[in-house]
């Protein structure tokens, strides 16, 4: 009994991070600002845009972004200069090639 109540004490506080995202409209409503680069080089994270929740798990850089406020796991304002921003971004075109350039940065989106 008693390692079932431990167990489930570990599940209950074990934090999975995911990565459903809502853009907001003002720079005061968000969490992080995020500016997107233009190449790939420039960017902390490489995104993913995914088409459905559940494949935006964890800390990696594949984003679903929702339709709500309150579904989402990180609000967002996209700044006009990269100077502004929090997080720099890159767009990617495959699911494989998204993650982190810059792990120093990965605390921005837990």
């Amino acid at each position: 009994m008693k390692n079932k109540f431990i167990l489930f004490f570990f599940l209950l506080n074990f934090e999975t991070y995911s990565q459903k995202i809502f853009s907001v409209d003002y720079a005061s409503q968000s969490d992080i600002k995020v500016f997107v680069v233009s190449y790939e080089s420039q960017s902390d994270l490489k995104v993913f845009k995914v088409d459905y929740q559940s494949q935006a798990k964890g800390n990696n850089g594949l984003w679903h972004f929702v339709n709500y406020r309150s579904q989402s796991d990180k609000n967002i304002y996209f700044v006009d200069y990269s100077s502004q921003s929090d997080l720099k971004i890159f767009f990617v075109k495959y699911k494989s090639q998204a993650g982190w350039r810059k792990k120093e940065k990965m605390h921005l989106m837990h």
